[in-house]
């Protein structure tokens, strides 16, 4: 199977959801604090720059979510300074694998992406955000960093 490279928030519920799932297909995991790791516009353009810029940020992220901060309305520069300034903004997880990088968890883009069969019979769950979200808490505070 595949070693994948996964950037996630400590303490994150819908990332450790994310990791079983991998880990289960059979993938191995080197797991990495995006909150604290040494981003810099390179490295982090290298996961996002195929998207919109939209889609590079956390939509449950609270300055995102509170509407103070409106992903649709920023330009590259101004977002990818933000991003950087503030890690908890970024979309998760981060995953590379084969010198290919992607951003967030759509099951069948990730099963396609890894070929995992295992994976293709997550398509059509949650697989993004917070796990304590959609139980109805708050998701905890970021831890480490």
């Amino acid at each position: 199977m595949t070693h994948i490279v996964f950037y996630e928030k400590p303490g994150c519920g819908g990332n450790a959801r994310q990791k079983h799932w991998l880990q289960d297909a059979g993938h191995s995991l080197e797991v990495r604090n995006l909150l604290a790791w040494p981003w810099t516009a390179e490295s982090l353009l290298a996961f996002l720059a195929p998207l919109p810029v939209a889609e590079w940020f956390n939509r449950a992220a609270p300055r995102v979510k509170s509407g103070e901060l409106q992903p649709d309305a920023l330009g590259r520069d101004e977002a990818l300074a933000l991003l950087l300034a503030e890690p908890l903004l970024i979309r998760r997880p981060l995953m590379e694998a084969d010198g290919e990088r992607r951003v967030g968890f759509d099951p069948a883009a990730v099963a396609a992406w890894l070929d995992s069969p295992a994976l293709a019979e997550l398509d059509g769950r949650r697989a993004e955000g917070c796990a304590a979200k959609h139980a109805g808490t708050p998701c905890p505070a970021p831890q480490g960093g």
